[in-house]
């Protein structure tokens, strides 16, 4: 079994794609739109295989939870795995220098992980992350 995407509401459904294609070397499908349910998506699909599903509709409230500063029960973070410590720090100072903040690392995590904690657009919690080689 695999997991075959996760999906994301956000209110810029534009921004959020963008970040994805240009940060994440994602591949966009061409946006789906429902006028009835005032709902569009798109799938961002990864050379893993996985996906992400960003979808924005009217009427879908804001997350209220201090997505920054603390944590909360549910799903907290998207990882991506890079293949080397240096792609780890090269993803973190692209994303440093396109405006994004660097929430922790790049560090040596206790589990055997070299990753960078970081935002996207909508302010959920990414790493970026490799297998610990000494």
């Amino acid at each position: 079994m695999k997991l075959e995407h996760v999906a994301i509401w956000t209110a810029n459904l534009e921004r959020l794609k963008d970040f994805y294609v240009r940060h994440f070397g994602g591949q966009a499908n061409t946006k789906y739109t429902n006028e009835q349910k005032q709902f569009s998506s798109y799938f961002i699909s990864f050379g893993s295989g996985a996906r992400l599903e960003l979808m924005t509709r009217t009427g879908i409230p804001e997350n209220l939870n201090d997505r920054v500063g603390a944590q909360h029960t549910g799903i907290i973070h998207l990882a991506f795995e890079v293949p080397s410590k240096a792609a780890v720090e090269e993803k973190a100072e692209q994303l440093c220098a396109a405006g994004f903040p660097i929430l922790s690392g790049p560090r040596r995590t206790g589990d055997g992980y070299y990753e960078v904690e970081t935002l996207d657009p909508d302010n959920n919690r990414l790493e970026i992350t490799t297998v610990w080689v000494d």
